[in-house]
């Protein structure tokens, strides 16, 4: 497997709304203690978010009319709006400012070309995604947001959504990831000159006064409507957690297991970030504390906070990180093999080694389909983001000796087996590798940027009415 490290292509698929707020409209100022603090908290999985009234505004209307083809193709003006509105309900569920209403529209409808150019390329390239591939993203969407699939199900009626709809458009941004992957990696190359040159930038534009910091956290969550003993209990709970830390429990174990937190799924570690993108609450609980220092639990209105101060930085290159040591089995996709045959030969594997009828070492060198079946599917310690995101998110969310369920990449399917994990003091080499890793993701955005300009001038891209 071929490491990489980027911002997933797959986080679109990882919220129900299915689109991240428009470009420009980032919302990147300091929230106060309070109002950082509330944002861990998760939102209620079963609930359809409220609507403001500037989402309903944008709800489709029963009249309708294109608003722009794309190589034939029609966008209509009731697609537009409807996305716009689920993008509207985003920006006021994370507090965001809300565009001017024709800005908005704009925005949305210049996403949904591009992703309708992306979705043509890709099915003209021979490119295609097996129901199954779209089975396993529909439930990494329900993860994601701790719900059931049936759960899933009826949120996505209650926001006026089919199960039709909402699988056509998890295939689509399928067919989008990986016609991008095929055309834009490969354009991208990271020299040393390149590593060196961001380092020096790092250098010259680091402020000596700020200092970046890595926190470890889990949060206990207490009902904003929580009675008092209902927060005794949580608060109990909390210190619970806090002296099985203290008492040198792992801190990535425990934040899967008790954290309420979504960054609990992969351990609670929040990553380094300068200090002044953090809630001051935590700032200030963790000012005196060294690294490794266990604090809280600390009240909030979100409910009691630990936090583990992870590392500290003056030149915001990471000096710790988090290793994991993996094996796994890859079944190719072929003409003679598609995504869901190659899963259910998985699961037999699967259920070989936990039935105790097989070791995940001798099947992986007898059926994997890579280089590291010789070393019994052996992949080495590595670090986060490594690999591509479907493959990282199954291995972020396992236990130790735990195997995943089949697993689809655009390298195939796999079984995936955690043996390991690890906080390690980087090395000089190792932070170079980290930071070529950086920049490689900050190329292979330019790159997709530049590729996606280039195919919208090839498309034949006709601008009817505007969307209202």
């Amino acid at each position: 497997m071929t490491p990489r490290a980027r911002t997933s292509a797959l986080a679109s698929l990882m919220a129900l709304a299915l689109l991240a707020a428009p470009a420009g409209h980032a919302q990147n100022q300091k929230p106060s203690a309070k109002a950082a603090a509330t944002a861990t908290r998760k939102p209620a999985p079963t609930q359809a978010p409220a609507a403001g009234a500037s989402a309903q505004a944008l709800a489709p209307q029963s009249a309708d009319y294109i608003v722009a083809v794309v190589n034939s193709e029609p966008i209509t003006n009731n697609e537009v709006r409807a996305r716009a509105a689920r993008v509207a309900e985003q920006l006021q569920a994370q507090g965001a400012a809300m565009p001017p209403r024709a800005q908005l529209l704009h925005e949305v409808l210049e996403r949904l070309i591009s992703e309708r150019i992306q979705v043509q390329l890709a099915l003209e390239s021979g490119i295609k995604v097996d129901d199954y591939a779209i089975d396993q993203a529909e439930l990494s969407v329900a993860q994601q947001n701790d719900i059931s699939l049936q759960q899933l199900h009826r949120q996505l009626a209650q926001e006026g959504i089919t199960v039709e709809s909402f699988r056509r458009e998890l295939r689509n941004q399928l067919l989008t990831l990986r016609i991008r992957e095929r055309d834009v990696e490969s354009r991208v190359k990271v020299s040393d000159a390149d590593v060196d040159q961001f380092m020096q930038e790092q250098a010259q534009t680091a402020d000596p006064a700020t200092q970046a910091i890595n926190l470890g956290h889990i949060l206990i969550e207490v009902p904003e409507s929580a009675s008092p003993q209902q927060v005794a209990e949580r608060q109990a709970r909390a210190e619970e957690v806090a002296a099985k830390l203290k008492a040198g429990g792992d801190f990535a174990a425990l934040a899967r297991e008790y954290s309420d937190a979504p960054e609990g799924r992969t351990g609670g570690e929040l990553g380094l970030r300068p200090e002044d993108r953090y809630p001051e609450l935590f700032l200030e609980a963790t000012a005196k504390s060294p690294v490794g220092a266990i604090v809280g639990p600390v009240r909030s209105p979100a409910g009691f906070h630990i936090l583990k101060v992870i590392e500290r930085s003056r030149n915001g290159l990471p000096t710790m990180a988090v290793q994991t040591h993996a094996r796994h089995i890859l079944l190719r996709v072929s003409a003679n093999q598609t995504e869901a045959q190659a899963a259910a030969k998985l699961e037999e594997l699967r259920q070989r080694i936990v039935g105790g009828q097989g070791s995940f070492e001798a099947l992986a060198r007898e059926y994997s389909q890579d280089g590291s079946s010789s070393q019994g599917g052996d992949l080495g310690w590595s670090y986060p983001g490594r690999y591509v995101p479907e493959f990282q998110q199954a291995l972020d969310q396992l236990k130790l000796g735990e195997i995943s369920q089949p697993v689809v990449t655009r390298f195939g399917v796999h079984l995936i087996e955690l043996e390991g994990r690890r906080e390690v003091k980087l090395t000089q080499r190792e932070q170079r590798d980290l930071v070529r890793d950086a920049v490689r993701a900050k190329k292979l955005d330019e790159a997709y940027a530049n590729w996606i300009r280039e195919e919208r001038a090839r498309a034949y891209v006709e601008m009817r009415e505007p969307p209202q």
